[in-house]
């Protein structure tokens, strides 16, 4: 399950792309337009500023912008920074499953192949797809 902080992460994401193209964007401005906690966000833009999504920049005339166009910028990348695992089992949670059931396993490559599909899925889908899809559906 993605959880509420990868989710806003990804409307950050998505509201830099669309509200920050004259410069960096006050967190402030993207806490009010988004309904969202700046305490709160500070702690995602940190992970996507240190993930190299972001930009940021303090003092006057400061705040944060996308380190990428949005069609350079996958979503799998953004909840792989917000994420603590997209893995569907806690056995794939890690490169080394040690599951003593491992090497027995009739379920272990359902999984395999259903966090395939959820990776290439989010790795597929790029910001810009998000934008696109947001402005069709919003008229």
């Amino acid at each position: 399950m993605i959880s509420t902080r990868g989710r806003y992460a990804i409307r950050v994401m998505i509201d830099l792309a669309t509200h920050g193209a004259d410069g960096y964007t006050p967190l402030k401005d993207i806490a009010a337009r988004q309904g969202i906690s700046k305490k709160y966000l500070e702690s995602i833009v940190k992970d996507l500023v240190g993930g190299g999504l972001l930009t940021g920049a303090s003092g006057k005339g400061g705040g944060y912008r996308l380190s990428r166009r949005p069609e350079d910028c996958s979503v799998g990348e953004i909840l792989t920074l917000t994420e603590s695992t997209l893995s569907s089992v806690a056995c794939l949670a890690s490169e080394s499953n040690t599951c003593p059931r491992r090497t027995i396993c009739e379920t272990l490559p359902m999984w395999m192949e259903y966090d395939r599909m959820i990776h290439d899925f989010f790795y597929g889908k790029k910001l810009s797809d998000l934008i696109a899809d947001g402005a069709s559906a919003h008229g």
